[in-house]
C-alpha cells in the first residue's frame, strides 16, 4: 500500500536532521563557550581549561622598549617622530605595512604547534573607533573597519587551530593610566577617568565588539580593560598601588559590564585591579556570575607568597583566576613562574611574542640603518635622507613577519618542557666527525643546573628591593644566565666566572681518541679550566695577561660512539669562550 506523501515527507525530514545532529552535535559541543566555574574556567563539556596564552604586543599597540626608542614612548610619540623624517604618506604606509605583516596566519599556526592555546590581543581603540575629540558628532561613534578586519582574521586563524582569542582593551580612549606608553596616552588630553565621553565611547565599543563575535566560541573572554593604574584619592600614588576604594575602576567595569551583556550572554569576561592590574581594593562584591579575575606578575620571586593575596581573592570570592600578563625576564623565571601558575591551578598569558629583544620566541631582527635612525631621534647624529630612513622602517615591517624573525628555540623550551622535565637535550645536533669545531654557545637546553650552571640567572628585583639584574649581559642569541655577545654566525660566551659550567651533547660518528682544544681568551690574572668527558676530568690552566684568542689543548680524549656527555667549568678565575675543536688521531 502507497504512503502517504506528507508521511514520507515528514519521515525524509526528520531523517534529514537527525544526521544533521549526529554529524554537528560533536563539534558544536566540544567548542562550547568558555565559563567561570567556581575557582576554575571551564569549556562547554564542563572539561577544566588551563590557558597557556600569548600576548601580542607591538601589533596593534606599539611601546616605546619594544622598538628601543628612548625617552617618550607612546605610539603617537613614535608616530611623530617618525613623520618628521619620513613625511605622513610615508609614516601611513609604514603602518599599513606593519600591521599586515606582524601577525598572519603562519604565527598562530606556529603557536599552536610549540603547545600554545590561547592569544591575548592588546587593542588600540584607535583602530576600531575615532578618538572623542575627533568624531563629527559628539556623543555619536565612527566604526573603524581596520580594527574589526584585522580581529576578524585573527580570530578565523585560531580558530583553524583550536585556540582561544582573548581581547584585551590594551589602549582605551584618553589612556587608562599614568604609565603612558603602555595605553598610548597624551597626558595634555583629558584621560580615561577625566572624561565622561571617553568612558562611554569605552563602553560603546565593547558593546559594539560583543555584538560582533557574541556566537564565536573560539573568541575566548573580553579582557575589558588593561593595567589602570590611577591615583585617584592621593596624588602622591599616581599608579593607584595604595588606593582604597577603586569606585570609578568599578564603576566603568559594570558598565561596560551590563552593555555586553545586553547583546552577549555567553563570553567570559576578565577584570584587572588597579596599580597595573593588581589592586582589587573596592570591587567586590561582583557584579556577573561569569568573571575572571586577572593579575600581572614582573620581576618578583616565584614562590607561593608571591601570588598568595590573589590565591585568598579566589578561595574568598570563589572565582578563577588567570595570570593575564608576565614575562620579560630570563629562560630559568619562565620556567619557576609557569610552574607556580599551574601548580595552582592558574592558566597564564605570557608578554609578548615578538619584538627587537631576545627574551620571547620571536624576536624582530634589526634592519640596517635603524641605529642610525635611533641615534638622530637621541640628538647624536644629523637628520637621515628621507628615502634612506623609509626603506629602514619597510625593512623593519618586513622583518616582523615569522618567516623573517629568530625564533628562540630555548625560550619555547624553558616555557613548556623545561617546566616539568628535568633533562638535558641538545641544543643542536652537534655531529662530531673527524675534525668538527663547536660552538661554545650551543650548550644544552635545559634548566640551570642541569644544562648549565651560571650566578646570575634572572631578575628578581621587586622582590629583592635593588636594582635590576641582567642575566644575558650581551642580550643576543639565548635567554638563559649564560652571557653572550657577538654577531648572528660568531657569538661566544663573553664571561664565564669560576664555578660556572656548560654541558654538551654530542654525537660522535666513530669512537676513538680524539683531540681537543678550547678556544678561548685567557683571564688576566689565570684560572683553570676542567673538561669532564663522560665522567671523565681533564684540568686545563689557563695562563695570565693574555689578550688574543688561543687554543687550550686537551689531548687523548676518548669518545665512543654515538651520545657523549661533556662539559667545560671554569674552575679559578674567569675567561671567554669561543668553541671546541675536535680532531679524531
Amino acid at each position: 500500500m502507497q504512503k502517504p506523501t506528507a508521511l514520507v515527507s515528514l519521515r525524509k525530514n526528520l531523517c534529514c536532521c537527525l544526521i544533521v545532529l549526529l554529524f554537528c552535535s560533536g563539534p558544536l559541543h566540544s567548542q562550547d563557550f568558555l565559563q567561570a566555574h567556581g575557582h576554575v574556567i571551564t569549556n562547554g563539556k564542563g572539561d577544566t581549561v588551563l590557558l597557556r596564552g600569548i600576548g601580542l604586543g607591538g601589533w596593534m599597540l606599539q611601546e616605546g622598549y619594544m622598538l628601543r626608542f628612548q625617552g617618550e614612548g607612546q605610539q603617537h610619540r613614535i608616530r611623530e617622530k617618525l613623520t618628521s623624517v619620513v613625511g605622513e604618506e610615508k609614516v601611513e604606509r609604514f603602518y599599513t605595512a606593519w600591521l599586515r605583516n606582524h601577525m598572519q596566519k603562519a604565527d598562530v599556526d606556529s603557536l599552536a604547534a610549540w603547545g600554545f592555546n590561547s592569544i591575548r590581543l592588546p587593542m588600540h581603540y584607535a583602530l576600531y573607533t575615532l578618538p572623542a575629540e575627533e568624531e563629527p558628532v559628539k556623543g555619536k561613534d565612527t566604526w573603524l573597519e581596520r580594527g574589526f578586519a584585522l580581529t576578524d582574521s585573527l580570530l578565523s586563524w585560531c580558530k583553524a587551530n583550536r585556540i582561544y582569542l582573548i581581547l584585551d582593551l590594551h589602549a582605551a580612549p584618553g589612556g587608562q593610566g599614568n604609565d603612558l606608553n603602555i595605553s598610548d596616552r597624551d597626558p595634555g588630553k583629558p584621560s580615561l577617568w577625566e572624561s565622561e565621553e571617553n568612558r562611554r565611547k569605552t563602553i560603546a565599543l565593547w558593546r559594539k565588539l560583543a555584538e560582533r563575535y557574541k556566537d564565536e566560541p573560539w573568541m575566548g573572554a573580553y579582557d575589558i580593560l588593561n593595567e589602570p593604574n590611577w591615583g585617584f584619592t592621593d596624588p602622591k600614588d599616581k599608579n593607584g598601588l595604595k588606593e582604597q576604594a577603586n569606585a570609578p575602576i568599578r564603576d566603568l567595569y559594570v558598565g561596560i559590564t551590563r552593555a555586553i551583556r545586553e547583546v552577549d550572554p555567553k563570553h567570559l569576561i576578565v577584570i584587572e585591579g588597579n596599580g597595573w592590574g593588581n589592586n582589587y581594593n573596592g570591587m567586590f562584591p561582583l557584579w556577573d556570575n561569569n568573571l575572571a579575575l586577572s593579575f600581572h606578575k614582573y620581576w618578583n620571586r616565584n614562590d607561593q607568597a608571591s601570588i598568595r593575596h590573589f590565591l585568598d581573592l579566589r578561595n574568598q570570592y570563589n572565582v578563577p583566576l588567570w595570570l593575564g600578563e608576565t614575562g620579560e625576564n630570563s629562560n630559568v623565571w619562565f620556567t619557576e613562574c609557569i610552574r607556580l601558575a599551574e601548580s595552582n591551578g592558574i592558566g597564564w598569558s605570557w608578554w609578548p611574542l615578538k619584538k627587537l629583544g631576545f627574551n620571547n620566541p620571536l624576536q624582530i631582527r634589526e634592519p640596517r640603518g635603524y641605529q642610525k635612525l635611533l641615534d638622530y631621534f637621541n640628538g647624536k647624529v644629523p637628520k637621515p635622507g628621507e628615502e634612506d630612513a623609509f626603506s629602514t622602517l619597510m625593512e623593519l615591517a618586513e622583518n616582523t613577519r615569522i618567516q623573517n624573525c629568530l625564533v628562540h628555540r630555548d625560550v619555547i623550551d624553558a616555557m613548556f618542557r623545561q617546566v616539568y622535565s628535568a633533562d638535558a637535550k641538545p641544543f643542536r645536533a652537534n655531529v662530531i666527525g673527524k675534525s668538527t669545531n663547536l660552538s661554545a654557545v650551543d650548550y644544552d637546553l635545559g634548566r640551570v643546573g642541569v644544562a648549565y650552571f651560571d650566578l646570575d640567572t634572572a631578575d628578581y628585583h621587586i622582590s629583592a628591593g635593588s636594582g635590576r639584574m641582567v642575566w644575558n649581559t650581551g642580550r643576543v642569541y639565548r635567554n638563559d644566565g649564560v652571557d653572550i655577545e657577538g654577531e648572528p654566525g660568531h657569538y661566544h660566551v663573553s664571561k664565564m666566572e669560576a664555578g660556572e659550567w656548560l654541558r654538551y651533547t654530542i654525537d660522535v660518528t666513530k669512537a676513538g681518541k680524539y683531540d681537543l682544544a678550547l678556544v678561548v681568551q685567557e683571564a688576566g690574572d689565570g684560572g683553570e679550566i676542567q673538561v669532564e668527558v663522560n665522567g671523565v676530568v681533564y684540568t686545563v690552566s689557563v695562563a695570565p695577561g693574555k689578550t688574543e684568542w688561543n687554543a687550550l689543548p686537551v689531548k687523548g680524549v676518548s669518545l665512543r660512539t654515538g651520545k657523549n656527555s661533556l662539559r667545560v667549568m671554569a674552575s679559578k678565575g674567569s675567561f671567554q669562550f669561543r668553541e671546541i675543536q675536535f680532531q679524531r688521531k
